[in-house]
């Protein structure tokens, strides 16, 4: 008699300890194929040199490991904080849950129409790890994921995250791409000119020279300003140029030719001292709308500019906040003594 409780004790709680571990709904892990199967995660994100992502619509990317930084498609910078994001969710990535049996087909035909093949390599080209990313759960807290040749798909997650884990896969084109554009360091920039064509006596040329700085106007016809420089001017301008990030790429948008054909509000050149050099060209996006007036419900035409198109090199269009560049729009006067009748000068505008 004795034995026989002792027997039916241990079988109760060898059932709770099964119910805790896997709840009414999921399979064991011998119906849900072999462990390797759902280890997914690679935790020394060190060891990846290159991933390439492809999904069903044809786009392809390539993303290669630099010295310093990661290549799109072995012609441009990656975003880093794309890159960051998906190196995050290839180490944290884990097992949700594994799903009951009667949803893995329908799982599996949803990962074949619409699953983005992911592959990770190592620093000698060798294949570390091969899967599918498809799509969420109802409640968006699982993503839907399948080792390649493998028959058993799985609900994955990264722990303390909220959110659909083929987010982070799933950018194409320009949104991996990095969107700085300028990210100097100030003592490697040799030269800056600032033209603004509707504002010519307001343009310069910032010049390195020696243990010092020249600024001089940029066109001819403008007349010198022969008062001193005002102390730490051109080094407080040149650190503008530390960060400066665009918003979004427009390079896909349909006006794009008619913006390039309009005069830009500025210009400018920078050269570095290896030599290098870019040039920005710049167009306010203006906001025109009627307010009315809440006391004399009067109407009154506004004009109002939080924006600009930026244009890099002549090769990508971008859009960017207006706070985020203003700090380059000095004018000429501006680094000078001011006369004792003069204000203090503020960055120009569109």
């Amino acid at each position: 008699m004795n034995r026989t409780l002792l027997l039916l004790l241990v079988f109760v709680l060898l059932s709770g300890v099964a119910y805790l571990i896997f709840p009414p709904g999921t399979q064991s892990p011998a119906k849900g194929g072999a462990a390797r199967d759902r280890q997914f995660a690679v935790e020394e994100v060190d060891r990846i040199h290159k991933i390439f992502l492809a999904d069903r619509r044809g786009n392809k990317t390539l993303l290669e490991r630099q010295s310093d930084h990661w290549t799109v498609n072995g012609d441009h910078k990656a975003r880093p904080a794309a890159v960051e994001g998906l190196l995050d969710a290839v180490r944290r990535i884990e097992l949700k849950f594994i799903p009951p049996q009667a949803a893995i087909q329908n799982m599996i035909e949803s990962l074949a129409a619409d699953g983005i093949k992911v592959e990770l390599y190592d620093r000698q080209d060798e294949l570390i790890k091969s899967y599918y990313v498809g799509g969420a759960t109802a409640d968006e807290r699982g993503t839907y994921m399948i080792m390649e040749d493998s028959d058993n798909p799985y609900v994955v997650h990264i722990p303390s995250w909220e959110g659909n884990v083929r987010f982070r896969y799933n950018l194409v084109g320009d949104d991996w791409r990095d969107r700085t554009i300028f990210g100097e360091d100030p003592r490697q920039i040799a030269s800056v000119s600032v033209e603004y064509p509707k504002q010519r006596g307001e343009s310069f040329r910032l010049q390195r020279t020696g243990g010092g700085f020249s600024v001089e106007p940029f066109y001819e016809l403008t007349p010198a300003i022969e008062r001193a420089m005002r102390p730490g001017a051109a080094e407080g301008y040149l650190v503008g140029y530390e960060r400066v990030i665009a918003t979004d790429f427009r390079n896909a948008l349909e006006q794009k030719d008619s913006i390039y054909r309009q005069v830009p509000f500025s210009i400018i050149r920078l050269e570095k001292q290896d030599g290098s050099r870019k040039e920005v060209r710049v167009w306010p996006i203006y906001n025109e709308y009627y307010a009315q007036d809440p006391k004399t419900g009067k109407r009154s035409f506004r004009r109002e500019m939080e924006r600009y198109f930026v244009d890099l090199n002549g090769e990508d269009l971008f859009l960017i906040q207006k706070h985020l560049i203003d700090q380059l729009f000095w004018s000429y006067s501006s680094f000078f003594q001011p006369q004792p009748e003069e204000q203090p000068t503020r960055p120009l505008e569109g």
